[in-house]
């Protein structure tokens, strides 16, 4: 990397975490400043406007809850630990895996009616999210560890909903009761398309 390459790099790591805990429209430039230690000159050099920081930042947020995911999933040896070990990375929202929170619901429910490249990018990594977990279950069925006849997709769409709905309730009310529930719940659907 070159000495700018570096720089645009710190300031997109010091930058993604407090895009992902104010929001986007609540961070401005001086908190990026702030906490890079920059001047407004150079942010700008690197950054032709906070839209263009924000996307970035938000690519990597995803990019960090990606790659942890990806990693504890890959630990499970059968489709059945790898759609709990999904479950147990969300399982508890007051100790996020990203520091903010989840980014898809946090930039998701931000950008929704106000940012459409950043609604695409959530968009984007809610379908290889689902993907993921419906490629797991197909594994599952086409290994006879789980019933022929389960719908995958459907079932993606069910846990991954699940599972952001338990994150903003969890978040909102301070406790993880709500989501321990939720992930019994998907747990005991899981276990009972066990053949």
């Amino acid at each position: 990397m070159t000495k700018g390459e570096e720089t645009k790099q710190f300031i997109i790591e010091k930058a993604a975490p407090i895009f992902n805990t104010k929001g986007i429209a609540a961070t401005s430039m001086s908190d990026i400043m702030e906490a890079t230690k920059l001047s407004k000159g150079s942010m700008y050099v690197h950054f032709e406007n906070k839209d263009v920081l924000a996307c970035a930042a938000v690519d990597h947020n995803m990019k960090i809850l990606s790659s942890k995911l990806e990693t504890e999933v890959r630990q499970g040896k059968t489709a059945e630990e790898q759609l709990v070990a999904y479950i147990d990375f969300f399982s508890n929202p007051l100790n996020p895996p990203v520091i903010g929170g989840c980014p898809l619901l946090n930039f998701g429910t931000e950008a929704d009616d106000t940012n459409p490249i950043v609604k695409e990018k959530v968009n984007a990594a809610i379908k290889r999210g689902q993907q993921l977990l419906t490629s797991i279950i197909e594994k599952g069925i086409a290994d006879k560890e789980f019933d022929p006849n389960w719908d995958a997709a459907e079932f993606a769409t069910v846990l991954f909903a699940s599972l952001e709905g338990g994150h903003l309730m969890a978040r909102m009310s301070g406790n993880n009761d709500k989501m321990k529930t939720i992930t019994t719940a998907l747990k005991k659907n899981i276990a009972a398309k066990r053949l």
